[in-house]
């Protein structure tokens, strides 16, 4: 659409954030993650992909042509252009077509439990943080990260920053922890918004940072993102495959399953693999279904049985 290191390329590159993390939310909730007839991983992909062949075809002059020399009706239309009609069409979307069927299906999923359905709202308060920090930061008038096109960059750090903030829901959901509500890596983010309003926030008592520690101050962040977020993704890849005794990515051998098991179980659980394994063999060659269950605690051993059909 030709938008550019612009406020509507900003709000263009970082709005599909907002009915993730409420979806993620939603799932969160009611253990369902729910798509709607018309919604973003199907008809959002389409329509964006239609609108990047439109662009390649005709040119991106499309969006600013006015729609009364389209249509011929400038008594509707006026001067507007396609790329006027944007934001409000995919803002309206999320508050009217998305958003409120995730509040909907996480209050029935409260009552439906006997549960409180007020605090839930207090969860919003990442989003609104994550939300609100962007548009100070960026869209202040004594920012310089749009007028000196670093809106690459700023993108990058906040994917990192916003894939942290939805993992984390993920995996409490999976653990069944409480619900996350801050994230360290926003820290930053709001420092940002604090800076580039400087003079706002101080009544004209100190001046504007200048644009080159605006940029090196973004550089900064988007590092220390970046290694946070890989740092607890490993961390946290390492935890479950340690619990679970796989290879991340990697299909074990016989006797490494073996030594695995051993290490975990104890001697005596130990005594069980072979079967275990002979049966999962026997599958592999044809020879029927494995299906493994587990059983109860004894003893501190988590004892398996292996069932060949």
């Amino acid at each position: 659409m030709g938008l550019g290191p612009s406020k509507t390329g900003a709000f263009t590159a970082l709005v599909p954030c907002l009915p993730m993390f409420f979806s993620t939310w939603e799932t969160y909730h009611t253990h369902t993650l729910y798509l709607g007839y018309f919604n973003g991983p199907t008809e959002g992909l389409i329509i964006a992909c239609l609108m990047m062949i439109s662009s390649g075809y005709y040119g991106p002059s499309i969006w600013t042509t006015p729609l009364s020399d389209v249509t011929g009706h400038p008594e509707i239309f006026g001067a507007r252009t396609a790329r006027d009609l944007f934001i409000p069409i995919v803002l309206g979307s999320f508050l009217f077509a998305h958003l409120p069927f995730c509040i909907a299906n996480v209050v029935r999923a409260r009552r439906q439990a006997r549960l409180p359905i007020a605090p839930v709202f207090l969860e919003w308060t990442p989003m609104l943080l994550y939300s609100g920090g962007i548009a100070a930061w960026l869209f202040s008038p004594h920012s310089s990260l749009l007028p000196h096109n670093h809106l690459a960059l700023f993108c990058f750090t906040m994917s990192f920053v916003f894939g942290r903030m939805t993992t984390k829901i993920i995996l409490a959901h999976l653990t069944h922890q409480p619900f996350p509500r801050w994230t360290a890596m926003l820290a930053p983010l709001l420092a940002g918004a604090v800076l580039a309003n400087l003079p706002i926030l101080t009544a004209g008592r100190y001046g504007p940072v200048p644009a080159h520690a605006e940029l090196w101050y973004l550089r900064a962040y988007f590092v220390f993102a970046a290694v946070a977020y890989f740092r607890w993704a490993l961390l946290v890849i390492d935890a479950i495959c340690t619990y679970l005794g796989i290879r991340c990515l990697t299909i074990p051998t016989a006797a490494s399953t073996a030594k695995t098991a051993a290490r975990q179980i104890g001697a005596e659980g130990a005594k069980m693999v072979p079967g275990v394994l002979e049966g999962r063999k026997k599958a592999a060659d044809g020879g029927g279904h494995v299906e493994v269950k587990r059983g109860k605690t004894e003893y501190g051993l988590r004892h398996t049985e292996a069932k060949i059909e």
